[in-house]
Parts: C-alpha cells; sequence; structure tokens
C-alpha cells in the first residue's frame, strides 16, 4: 500500500536521502501506474515494445530458467520472458503497478509470479536466479551500489544481468537538449495527464543524478560482476546495459 503515515516528499527534496527518494518512487509511480504503459510509449517515440523484445532477445531467456524482473512496472519484459518458457518472479516497489500486471491475461508458455518488493533488499536466497532483467529500474533506484549487490547476490555463478534505461549523454551539449526536451514534454504530460507539471519531471531530474550506461558498467565490475557493458539505444540516449557473474 501506499504510505500515508507522512508527506511525500516533494520533488525538490526527493533526492535529499534514499529514504526521500524511496517514498516519492513509490508514490509518484502508484499515481501514474494507470498511464504507464501510454507514457512509456510517448517518452520512447513508440521505441519501447522494440527496445524490451531486444533486450529478451539479447538475454536469451529458455525453458526451464529462473527469471527475475526487477521494476516489473505493468509486466512487459517479465511476460515476454515467460513466452520463452521462463519461470518468472515480477517485483515492483509500488503494489498498484503489481496489480496492474497482475490483471493483463496469462501469457501462454511459462509462468509468471507478481511480487511487491524493494530491489535493495531482495527477499530471495543467494544464487536464486539465472537470470536478472529491468526496465528503467536501475535509475530509480535510492542507492545504486545496493540494488547491483543484490542483483548479484541472487544471480546463479554465470548468471546475466539485462537492463534497459534512459542514458545520460557524455556530451554536455547533447544531455543539456535531452534534459531540456524531457523537463518540457514531462511537463506537458504532467499537467495534461494528472493536473501537476512535476509529474514527470521526475524523468530528467533522475537522469541528472545517475552515473550513466557506462556508470553503471563500471559499477557493476565494482560489485564483482565477471563481465559487464553496455549497448546504445537511440544514438545513446537509450541504453542495455548488461552482466555476467
Amino acid at each position: 500500500m501506499v504510505d500515508q503515515s507522512s508527506p511525500p516528499p516533494s520533488l525538490r527534496s526527493a533526492f535529499d536521502t534514499p529514504d526521500h527518494k524511496r517514498r516519492y518512487v513509490r508514490r509518484l509511480f502508484h499515481t501514474i501506474a494507470p498511464r504507464y504503459d501510454l507514457i512509456t510509449v510517448v517518452l520512447s517515440y513508440g521505441q519501447d515494445r522494440r527496445w524490451k523484445r531486444r533486450v529478451i532477445a539479447l538475454a536469451k531467456p529458455g525453458s526451464g530458467d529462473a527469471v527475475l524482473d526487477l521494476a516489473c512496472g505493468t509486466g512487459d519484459l517479465a511476460r515476454l520472458a515467460a513466452a520463452e518458457g521462463a519461470a518468472v518472479v515480477g517485483l515492483d516497489l509500488t503494489w498498484r503497478m503489481v496489480e496492474l500486471a497482475r490483471a493483463k491475461p496469462p501469457t501462454p508458455a511459462g509462468r509468471v509470479a507478481w511480487l511487491v518488493g524493494d530491489m535493495t533488499l531482495l527477499p530471495f536466497g543467494d544464487r536464486t536466479f539465472d537470470l536478472i532483467t529491468t526496465g528503467y529500474g536501475l535509475r530509480n533506484v535510492p542507492v545504486l551500489a545496493e540494488a547491483l549487490r543484490e542483483i548479484h547476490r541472487v544471480l546463479r555463478p554465470g548468471g546475466r544481468v539485462w537492463a534497459l534505461d534512459f542514458n545520460r549523454p557524455a556530451s554536455a551539449v547533447v544531455r543539456f537538449g535531452y534534459l531540456v526536451y524531457l523537463t518540457l514534454a514531462g511537463s506537458a504530460l504532467g499537467l495534461l495527464l494528472h493536473a501537476d507539471a512535476d509529474t514527470y519531471r521526475y524523468i530528467p531530474e533522475s537522469i541528472r543524478r545517475y552515473p550513466g550506461a557506462a556508470g553503471v558498467a563500471l559499477a557493476m565490475r565494482r560489485t564483482g560482476f565477471a563481465q559487464a557493458d553496455w549497448i546504445p539505444a537511440l544514438g545513446g540516449l537509450m541504453a542495455l546495459n548488461w552482466g555476467i557473474k
């Protein structure tokens, strides 16, 4: 459920502490959950589903694989992995997202179990999964290093992780234009869909504080992944990070 015990942090204070970010993200995604599928299409120029299919094609989940999809949202990646015959767990911080994912039609092949949980404190034993996927997940965790340690812990030796997310372009000029676009587009969508311009301004604000795909790959290697790198999408504005334990 959404925490009602104290007022949620504002966007201005959302990044002040890990707890503020966790509470802000939980409340934000509860708010946008009914519009989430629409927003991912709009802000990806209609490419979101194609990128997710590419993640699954590269990750190669197989029949009998145990797959964990983190920040599962409404379940796109989890369902694609299940369609390949994998046994999948979809986990999200926001119960409303899990509720919407669970309400979609069942997959014809592998099974999916849906769970509310925190990817910085995963409720699974060591070496449980063959593959971990996440779409727009690593950028939203309160502390990236904590999430990567948990991912590494629950992966089996040789296990893989694939993560799709916005990138933080290295070029200051490209980054400036990209963030301006996301701020303006997000403000307009926030006003139109939620009567609150700040709703999707969180995305560019989170990118400003994100190490980007190269930084995530470096953090993976420091966490203990034997291999880690990234593949650009949309000219490097988006990225697919991957790692092998």
